[in-house]
């Protein structure tokens, strides 16, 4: 239950050294008094109460992974940021590891020659005028919500405009770095954001994400001696150099000893072969498989019991306003009115059919829906206001800027596109 969030720690631990050392380079002994125990910093806990969160709206700016963090003195850096540093800052603030599985997030272009990250350009899309944009700004490094390069690329030239992009940054030498579903899925991030639009409220996760558990399989059986558990031992050590092994414990009865091994995948074939030598043990082998521990918090999707209840027409008046938008799309639904009350809402930033479709609540809120997935909610008497893809993610990125600037010296520049906008507009 615990790999997850000891993987964020150790990630955590990393970066603070890594910054004290910074630090250090920076300045001498005598000014410098910053250490591991200064910092303040909150992790996801694990427990088995229900995922849910009180999120106050006022006070979005600080939520974990926020700028609850910044090392004393580090504002005063005299220099820039090497890029593996500032990956690193990235790493900590959203685990690339909360990523789904099928998207394609990290660094994505990287110069072939190391150069200092002195401005860093924020973008939802990296379109040709995001990357005039950056070109203009003497830009080191493009953080691009969406990732520009997302399927396989078999060859670079002029023909597709997003390998035209990827040209030019290599050309430039700007890096560019994709966070996408990393930030729906953490904490404090996109969905957390969007959902914040209608008032503070508990909040929970629709789709949790989980853990990733290195050992996944637990192997138990029984051998007839000491002698013989201690020989099977050895032998399944040896299977996998006893790096993906660990013990979990013996018990003897009347029918022999009882014990249980967790193993990694790479190591389960090798163990079952081993155990199935052995009389004992291939009689009474069972095999389990480990669930990978959820991370409270994380995941994608968010529904909000709202602490004070909207009516229909508030909630688009709300969402407008925290979405600096003129217009938004509502479909209403089954026996609602504009002056319906709104007390659950549900909300995935993007295109959030797939996280919203089943669950009960008077709204849902996102970017876009088809025709027919618009239908089907109505239908069931949910509401829908849809704002078009991106701007149901953009407005996330001055919050993320005021986190990243705090982490990073005061030579480095957070910039937040001014070209960068959703495709389609009201005519």
């Amino acid at each position: 239950m615990l790999t997850g969030c000891r993987n964020l720690f150790l990630t955590f631990a990393s970066l603070v050294h890594r910054r004290t050392w910074m630090c250090k380079r920076f300045k001498s002994k005598s000014e410098l008094h910053f250490s591991t125990s200064a910092a303040s910093f909150s992790l996801p806990s694990v427990s088995s109460s229900p995922q849910q969160r009180i999120i106050n709206s006022s006070s979005f700016l600080h939520p974990p992974f926020s700028s609850a963090f910044r090392p004393p003195h580090c504002s005063h850096f005299t220099g820039p940021m090497e890029l593996k540093e500032t990956l690193q800052v990235l790493e900590q603030l959203a685990p690339l590891s909360l990523a789904e599985s099928w998207d394609n997030v990290g660094l994505l272009v990287e110069p072939s020659k190391p150069r200092p990250v002195k401005t860093i350009l924020l973008t939802n899309d990296l379109t040709d005028a995001v990357m005039a944009e950056a070109e203009a700004l003497s830009c080191d490094l493009i953080i691009s919500y969406h990732p520009p390069l997302f399927r396989p690329v078999k060859r670079l030239n002029q023909k597709d405009w997003k390998q035209r992009l990827a040209i030019r940054a290599v050309e430039a030498g700007i890096a560019v770095f994709s966070p996408h579903t990393s930030w729906d899925s953490v904490k404090g991030g996109v969905n957390d954001w969007l959902v914040a639009g209608l008032g503070s409220g508990q909040v929970s996760v629709l789709s949790q994400a989980l853990g990733n558990a290195s050992h996944c399989h637990k192997l138990e059986f029984t051998v007839r001696s000491t002698e013989e558990l201690n020989t099977v031992m050895k032998e399944l050590k040896a299977c996998d150099g006893g790096t993906s092994l660990i013990s979990t414990g013996t018990r003897a009865d009347s029918s022999g000893i009882h014990a249980s091994v967790l193993c990694s995948d790479s190591a389960l074939t090798p163990s079952v072969q081993t155990l199935l030598q052995h009389s004992s043990s291939s009689q009474s082998l069972s095999i389990l498989k480990l669930e990978k521990p959820p991370l409270p918090g994380h995941g994608q999707g968010r529904l909000s019991v709202l602490e004070q209840p909207v009516t229909v027409a508030e909630a688009v008046q709300r969402m407008k306003s925290h979405l600096g938008l003129s217009y938004l799309r509502l479909a209403l639904g089954w026996g609602q009115t504009l002056e319906s009350s709104v007390r659950t809402v549900a909300a995935c930033a993007g295109s959030g059919a797939s996280v919203l479709n089943g669950v009960k609540a008077d709204l849902y809120i996102t970017g876009e829906m088809s025709h027919h997935e618009v239908l089907d909610a109505a239908a069931r008497g949910t509401g829908v206001l849809l704002s078009d893809h991106s701007n149901s993610e953009r407005g996330f990125l001055a919050v993320f800027r005021e986190r990243l600037a705090v982490r990073l010296p005061e030579s480095v520049a957070v910039v937040v596109s001014k070209v960068d906008r959703d495709p389609l507009e009201v005519v």
